[in-house]
């Protein structure tokens, strides 16, 4: 009999992999209903956990390495780390490994030094999260080369001879901010900041040109000044918003393209003009969250990292040929204002 993974029960039970893994393993902060819900796809599916045979089986261990920017101070890229950690706990007992190991962000010396280091033998795959960079594109050719599978999320990096990549189609989430903000304008006269981590980063870079573009095409009326790179942090974002605001009185909106929303919220909240700037972010933190909730954001563009990482555990298996692999669901850009904030 085929083997049911935990990919087959969580889909079947209607919720993300790591709600599985706290299921399975009897971790706190899973809702009554949503347990009940999990046990009853174990129990349709027939899903047996196997921990021993991986013991026994080791020379048919899958490996994946997900080779992501260290987290430090950026609420997205730790609940990315975490959700990488639940997905390796839910899939221990179906014999794959699932590890990761981190670089300095936006250093791209040093990713293209780990990418380097990574053994034909020793991995089935590996996902990165990448950067635009002539040295980290040369490493994920050659890894490809020798015949090691390799996929993007998150923040892609092209051409290059990776696989595919998986995450929102950034191009698009910067449109939609333009058209939010240009709309949420109604027609005033203004300047609109727009902040990113580094413009080496794809997607940062995407969001921006599918901000300016329709910007400039459908909103004439607002002045996009100079991109900020603010590191994604928000010690680097919130001096710099702060400096811009005292420079332009007429400011008015805000688009940050990356993290360092932090930084970016304190500088707000310090500024007195009336009525406030319109802001859109990026992803549901508990900061952005709460800058939703108190009017400090207008709205924030989200992805799902759970599903990334799903995707990407899919994709790498199907390409290793270990696996078919199953249908990767799309990670659509979620719009999330006051009213339904979840």
């Amino acid at each position: 009999m085929q083997k049911i993974t935990v990919f087959e029960v969580a889909a079947s039970a209607g919720v993300s992999l790591a709600t599985v893994d706290r299921v399975l393993n009897g971790r706190k902060g899973v809702r009554p209903a949503t347990i009940e819900r999990v046990q009853a796809a174990v129990e349709r599916l027939g899903f047996r956990r196997d921990a021993f045979a991986a013991a026994l089986a080791t020379q048919r261990l899958e490996r994946y390495l997900f080779v992501l920017p260290a987290a430090g101070t950026n609420s997205f890229m730790t609940a990315l780390h975490e959700t990488v950690r639940a997905a390796a706990g839910a899939m221990a007992d179906q014999r794959v490994a699932i590890r990761v190991a981190d670089y300095t962000a936006f250093d791209e010396a040093a990713l293209a030094g780990l990418l380097a280091g990574i053994a034909r033998d020793e991995w089935n795959g590996v996902a990165v999260v990448a950067m635009e960079s002539p040295l980290v594109r040369h490493e994920i050719d050659r890894l490809v080369e020798r015949e090691v599978p390799v996929v993007t999320l998150v923040s892609d990096v092209s051409p290059s001879r990776r696989s595919t990549f998986l995450g929102i189609d950034n191009k698009a989430a910067g449109r939609v901010a333009a058209s939010l903000i240009g709309r949420m304008a109604g027609g005033r006269r203004g300047s609109v900041a727009l902040l990113v981590g580094q413009m080496t980063l794809h997607d940062h870079a995407d969001r921006r040109l599918g901000f300016e573009q329709v910007l400039r095409r459908e909103f004439p009326e607002l002045a996009l000044l100079p991109t900020i790179e603010g590191r994604d942090d928000s010690a680097v974002t919130g001096p710099k918003l702060r400096s811009l605001l005292r420079a332009h009185p007429d400011l008015l909106a805000v688009y940050s393209a990356g993290a360092g929303n932090r930084g970016i919220i304190q500088a707000l909240r310090e500024d007195a003009r009336r009525p406030p700037p319109i802001v859109v972010a990026h992803e549901l933190t508990a900061h952005a969250r709460d800058a939703l909730l108190s009017g400090t954001f207008t709205a924030v563009l989200h992805q799902d990292q759970e599903q990334e990482v799903e995707n990407a555990i899919s994709a790498l298996r199907g390409l290793a040929r270990i696996d078919a692999g199953f249908p990767l669901k799309p990670v659509r850009t979620q719009i999330f204002l006051r009213d339904n904030v979840p």
